[in-house]
């Protein structure tokens, strides 16, 4: 039972090494002209290693496409409990625009990932097989952050002026806007969580119902 444990764990480490380095590999060059001995080099395997894993380039793309959304997912619901054990949430309304910020803070990506994120959204755009995938990758991200403005709001009494729905959708579309906005104006990784932070904050203001005292 040791021995298949073992056997287990490294498969899992070495699919995990090789989708690590095809992100990197797809970000800096993209899917059509990255080639499965480019993504071996990077994770020092060998092309066999690869087919064990991987029938094709483009299963392993979309898997990464998958394991993109769910981290942002991941991330940005462990922040929120993170938030609640710390007693953050306690304090609203008062920091309701402030709380909202830092939960969506650990959304925001570095140059590479921005790159990544577009490559998949490119690349589902030519692949029917692969938009299905992308669009319910995309519904379930919305989905998630919608839960968790209901959350919030539900913890703390706190009032939105449209529904956690739209809400959502907003935030989403105005954080991928500044992210890619930002990439292209050359910033570094901290200018483009500021930037990116101000643009959800001025969404937060518009859709966050404050009472007056």
């Amino acid at each position: 039972m040791t021995d298949v444990v073992a056997t287990t764990r490294r498969r899992e480490a070495t699919r995990q090494k090789l989708l690590d380095a095809a992100a990197q590999v797809f970000a800096e060059v993209g899917l059509d002209a990255a080639s499965v001995e480019a993504i071996c080099e990077r994770a020092g395997f060998t092309r066999g290693a690869f087919y064990s894993n991987f029938e094709t380039k483009d299963e392993l793309f979309l898997e990464l496409a998958g394991n993109v959304a769910r981290e942002r997912v991941r991330a940005v619901r462990t922040r929120v409990l993170e938030l609640e054990s710390a007693g953050a949430l306690s304090e609203l309304p008062t920091l309701a625009l402030d709380i909202v910020q830092q939960v969506l803070d650990v959304s925001a990506d570095d140059r590479l990932g921005v790159l990544l994120r577009n490559e998949i959204r490119i690349h589902a755009l030519r692949t029917p097989r692969l938009a299905t995938a992308y669009l319910a990758q995309e519904d379930e991200m919305r989905r998630s952050v919608s839960q968790i403005i209901d959350d919030i709001a539900r913890a703390k009494s706190l009032r939105f002026r449209m529904t956690s729905d739209e809400a959502a959708r907003l935030m989403l579309t105005v954080w991928d806007g500044a992210s890619v906005r930002a990439v292209m104006a050359g910033l570094d990784h901290e200018q483009m969580c500021a930037h990116t932070n101000a643009e959800l904050a001025r969404v937060a203001q518009l859709i966050i119902d404050v009472p007056e005292h």
